[in-house]
């Protein structure tokens, strides 16, 4: 895969299924354009995909519980997304909002007629509500609490999420707010008369635990239903009265590191709020963040299992149950990044390391193998074999400690050996693994060796393994990264005198510290929006004011202790110091302090900013950013890996 071929990646997103009806949205990057396009498509269950509607960028298709309605969202122009409404059997798509900071995904009533759904409520005079004040011109922000903005959001205390609900086939729609502003509520879902959201504890924006609220359709205060432990999301509500959804346990800031479960929990609208039962193990079962679906049997849940997410079945009667004893429906090396079911019939969105997201039906395959895949047949694939891509090899090796470690290789076309690229994922609760990486394939493509390895702090593993780098960044987890790397170049293909070291968030962290510790394994480093410095990442990040401390405790001299940063006096080998200009995750300031301290140093290093884009620029950012930083790295690694 070339860089590119970026603009062949046509992938589906989000799926709805009723009866015979299968629809997605399918979008791809637009390099001419600069813009992300995409539509809805119907799949039927034989045959090719058919074109449902033709917007810039239509998304989220949501089917009507009498089937005859699909609401979406659709951006217009390069403007917000705007909720349409169109009869299932075609027609024009009519438009039910026209918010000036967009609507979010449609949630039907079990009327077929209201749609309840989030969006960003602007504080009058601010985001163009006034005409003729821009932004440099608008009034002062006055911030008294720690979440006022958000990475690739912006400021949210001027623009709260609230919730909404419109009469979609009324002859004039007028979507009528919910809730006040107070704190951001999201995913909602409908309770006869209320719609169930989540929202921080007692609504008080500070607050780390979410619970699950009930607001009167017609209006009134929020009612606290269900409260746990930690936290509550995505709720589900089933026929007897009770709810589904996914939550973690913690106290106080120490929400990092924690596997999410299913749990279920009485409705009482006129009670205290219940306490969930977890039906998932806490330390073998970590779901995916996708709504659960209920099933005949169970509930399906998306977990993620050793750098696969398998769609996994929790049978009826489940409680705490391991995830040895959850079937694998599907998504076995592969990761499943959408399902939905209806009336006994499952459906999926599978990504491969060779491919970006093929449409899946459980089930026996046809005759053809061609369509076949572990757990189901692949009923829709709108991108087609990619050129070049290659396999992953799946690899192992034991730390110093005697610490298992797992990871995967992947290895050029031809004859090696070839120089070696160690590419540590962010997080660090993430992970490398069975879906789809464009970066390891347009790397492997360009006669690299890529090794991607999951060490100690990542998610898949269980959570003990998850939290074993609390207090203790750049020990185990660096000794794991490199175990890995060993087993990788002990393999023919792999050249271990031309290896560099590279990563994004906790990888550039990762990437940074390996160069200041263990500097002499590599040729140069690419820190790609990096935590260079946890006392300054603390007040600049939009979640430094917990994450920080959740990680690596509170003593300002640990903190150091962690910080690349204060250990760049000992990195001497060319070293790329990559950031976007509105990443307020790690914000730029961690990248022009390291930049400068490497400089003073004398180090060989150079600063690639680019503008305008945030922490995600590598999965989300513009196309042609995207394919600007992919010929940057080359060229990077062109000039220190080559032969």
């Amino acid at each position: 895969m070339r860089p590119e071929d970026l603009a062949m990646l046509r992938v589906p997103g989000a799926l709805d299924l009723h009866d015979d009806l299968l629809l997605a949205d399918v979008a791809h990057p637009d390099l001419e354009a600069d813009a992300y396009r995409g539509s809805l498509w119907r799949i039927p269950q034989d045959g090719p995909p058919v074109r449902f509607t033709h917007g810039d960028h239509d998304t989220a298709p949501r089917i009507s519980p009498d089937g005859a309605w699909v609401a979406f969202l659709r951006a217009s122009g390069g403007g917000k997304p705007q909720l349409h409404v169109m009869p299932t059997g075609g027609g024009e798509p009519r438009p039910v909002t026209d918010l000036p900071l967009g609507a979010g995904a449609p949630v039907w009533a079990p009327d077929s007629r209201r749609i309840a759904f989030v969006a960003r409520a602007p504080e009058p005079g601010r985001y163009g509500t006034e005409e003729g004040v821009g932004a440099a011109a608008e009034a002062p922000r006055r911030i008294t609490g720690f979440r006022y903005r958000g990475d690739g959001v912006g400021f949210v205390l001027d623009r709260p999420q609230v919730l909404y609900v419109v009469n979609a086939l009324a002859d004039i729609p007028l979507p009528v707010a919910l809730t006040d502003g107070r704190c951001d509520v999201e995913a909602p879902c409908w309770y006869g008369e209320h719609v169930l959201v989540s929202a921080p504890r007692d609504l008080d924006p500070e607050s780390l635990h979410t619970d699950l609220y009930a607001v009167p359709a017609g209006g009134g205060e929020p009612v606290p239903v269900v409260r746990g432990e930690g936290s509550a999301a995505l709720p589900t509500v089933l026929p007897d009265g009770h709810v589904l959804y996914l939550g973690t346990e913690f106290t106080g800031i120490h929400a990092v590191a924690r596997n999410i479960g299913l749990y279920r929990a009485p409705l009482r609208i006129d009670a205290d709020p219940a306490a969930g039962t977890r039906l998932t193990e806490e330390e073998s079962v970590d779901c995916e963040a996708l709504p659960p679906v209920p099933v005949e049997d169970g509930t399906l849940v998306a977990v993620r299992v050793r750098g696969a997410v398998e769609l996994r079945l929790v049978p009826h009667g489940s409680a705490g149950t391991p995830l040895e004893k959850l079937p694998v429906v599907l998504g076995e090396r592969a990761s499943v990044k959408a399902f939905a079911s209806y009336g006994g019939r499952t459906v999926a969105v599978v990504s491969s390391p060779e491919h970006p997201g093929q449409i899946v039906e459980t089930g026996s395959g046809p005759d053809d193998p061609g369509h076949a895949v572990p757990g189901g047949r692949v009923i829709a694939d709108f991108c087609g074999p990619l050129p070049g891509t290659r396999p992953l090899r799946e690899i192992t090796a034991v730390a110093p400690d005697g610490y298992p470690v797992h990871g995967w290789l992947a290895v050029p076309e031809g004859q090696g050996p070839h120089p070696v690229l160690l590419n540590v994922h962010g997080g660090p609760f993430h992970q490398h693994g069975w879906g789809f990486l464009d970066e390891t394939q347009v790397y492997a493509a360009a006669g690299y060796a890529v090794v991607l390895p999951n060490p100690r702090g990542s998610a898949g593993y269980g959570q003990s393994h998850g939290r074993a780098v609390i207090g203790a960044f750049g020990t185990v987890d660096a000794d794991d990264v490199l175990a890995l790397l060993d087993a990788a170049l002990a393999e023919p293909e792999c050249d271990p005198e031309r290896v560099g070291v590279m990563g994004g968030s906790y990888g550039g962290f990762m990437t940074s510290w390996l160069a200041a510790h263990r500097g002499a394994r590599f040729k140069a480093a690419w820190s790609e929006r990096a935590v260079n410095a946890w006392d300054s990442f603390t007040g600049s990040s939009d979640i430094g004011w917990y994450f920080a401390e959740a990680y690596c405790g509170p003593d300002a001299e640990t903190q150091r202790a962690m910080s690349p940063l204060y250990h760049a006096d000992r990195i001497t080998l060319p070293f790329a110091v990559v950031h976007s200009e509105e990443d307020w995750r790690c914000p730029v300031e961690q990248a022009q302090r390291m930049f400068v301290a490497l400089r003073r140093n004398g180090v060989p290093a150079e600063f690639l900013l680019f503008p305008g884009e945030g922490h995600e620029l590598t999965r989300s950012g513009r196309p042609r950013h995207r394919l600007q930083r992919f010929e940057a790295v080359l060229e990077w690694w062109s000039r220190h890996l080559a032969p």
